[in-house]
C-alpha cells in the first residue's frame, strides 16, 4: 500500500507520538523531585511515583506502537499481515490502527499463549 492513504493517520500518530513524549518527560521530571522528610508523607510520595512510573510504562508502550505503526507505513507493508501477509481488514484498521495482524492471525496467537 502507498503512503499517500495514510497522511491524515501518519500526522495524527506523529502529534501522539510527540504529545506522549512531552508526557514521559513531565513524568520522569516528576519522579526524579525528591521526596518529603516527613516519613507520612514520603510513604504517600512513594506510592504517588509508583503510579506515575506505571503511566509512563503505558506511554513508552504506545511510543512503540505508534513507531512501529510508522515504520510499517513507511514500508508500505501497513495493513498487511505480519504472519500470513494478507491484507488486515479496515474495519479492523480503523479500532486499532497499531495492528500488524489481521484478526484471525491475532486469534490465533492469542489462543497460543492462553495455553502457554
Amino acid at each position: 500500500m502507498s503512503v499517500a492513504p495514510y497522511d491524515a493517520l501518519r500526522a495524527e500518530l506523529i502529534a501522539k507520538k510527540q504529545e506522549l513524549l512531552a508526557r514521559l518527560e513531565r513524568i520522569g521530571a516528576n519522579l526524579r523531585r525528591g521526596f518529603d522528610s516527613d516519613s507520612k508523607e514520603m510513604a504517600k510520595e512513594l506510592e504517588d511515583s509508583e503510579v506515575v512510573d506505571a503511566l509512563g510504562n503505558e506511554a513508552r508502550e504506545e511510543i512503540a506502537r505508534i513507531s512501529s505503526t510508522l515504520t510499517r507505513m513507511e514500508s508500505g507493508r501497513y495493513g498487511i499481515c505480519s504472519e500470513c501477509g494478507e491484507p488486515i481488514g479496515a474495519d479492523r484498521m480503523k479500532v486499532y490502527p497499531y495492528a500488524d495482524e489481521c484478526i484471525d492471525c491475532a486469534r490465533y496467537e492469542e489462543r497460543v499463549r492462553a495455553r502457554n
